[in-house]
């Protein structure tokens, strides 16, 4: 009796009926809740299946401006307020003799510099609270002024600080910027000190630079400190969130400051 041919197979095709890989979510993310935004960005999409021809490298990560301004307040929303002085001491005369007359305070605008940016949020009388009830016998009359402001593509610009009698201004201007980093943030450009045109007062900007599991975040912000007003400035883009810090120009950031000062700043009774 003839036997059969053993049986083959067709080849394999590792091809054949394989199932894409999951689409992956976009670079910014699920909607935030309302308030000063938090998304983060979705994960870059993957290697295809086994078999499948190489994808090339994963896009580059995005940080949403939204994950950025978290960042940012995160650091230094309330380290702009009072805390950085409670270990000093004065006497009663050097307490009572010391403060300077209160002649400005801050204002929460509508818009700042010219209408370029609107506001979003002022969170003076919610975060601000915990500012101005901070115990620091360096500052008097402590009023908060805190607020995000949005511009043209997605640009959002924070500003964080009070008005009040400081005893020592330099003090809160270098305090604050002190505070922005922290265990998960390292300064990636130091502390430098500008002169804006027409400006009377010096403006400090630095650089930090913060990491998670979304990659790294540069965060490029100035402060200043007069006698009666302290705070912070930040301009986030996803640009400059991913720019090398020591590309970033700082004296830009520093006229842009000095400009915010100079519209939320206002004569007492003014």
């Amino acid at each position: 009796m003839t036997m059969p041919p053993p049986y083959n197979p067709p080849p394999h095709n590792p091809y054949a009926g394989q199932v894409p890989p999951p689409q992956q979510p976009g670079p910014y993310g699920p909607p935030a809740p309302h308030g000063f935004p938090q998304q983060y960005p979705g994960a870059p999409q993957g290697q295809g299946a086994w078999g499948q021809p190489p994808m090339g490298p994963p896009p580059k990560k995005k940080m949403s401006t939204g994950a950025i301004v978290g960042i940012v307040l995160g650091s230094v929303v309330v380290v702009a307020g009072l805390g950085y002085a409670g270990s000093r001491v004065m006497s009663g005369a050097d307490a009572l003799s010391s403060f300077p007359e209160a002649t400005h305070r801050l204002v929460v605008p509508k818009t700042l510099l010219d209408g370029e940016y609107e506001l979003t949020k002022d969170a003076s009388e919610t975060e601000g609270k915990e500012v101005e009830e901070t115990y620091d016998p360096s500052v008097k009359d402590a009023k908060a002024a805190i607020a995000q402001y949005t511009g043209e593509k997605d640009a959002v610009l924070v500003v964080s600080g009070f008005s009040g009698r400081l005893r020592d201004p330099e003090g809160a201007r270098d305090a604050i910027l002190k505070g922005a980093v922290d265990k998960q943030s390292t300064l990636a450009v130091p502390p430098k000190d500008f002169t804006p045109a027409g400006a009377d007062v010096t403006v400090t900007c630095q650089v930090t630079r913060s990491k998670d599991v979304m990659g790294s975040t540069t965060l490029p912000m100035c402060a200043w400190g007069d006698d009666n007003t302290a705070s912070f400035v930040a301009v986030v883009t996803t640009e400059s969130a991913t720019a090398d810090p020591k590309t970033v120009d700082l004296a830009a950031l520093a006229e842009t400051t000095a400009k915010v000062r100079a519209e939320m700043r206002k004569p007492i009774g003014g």
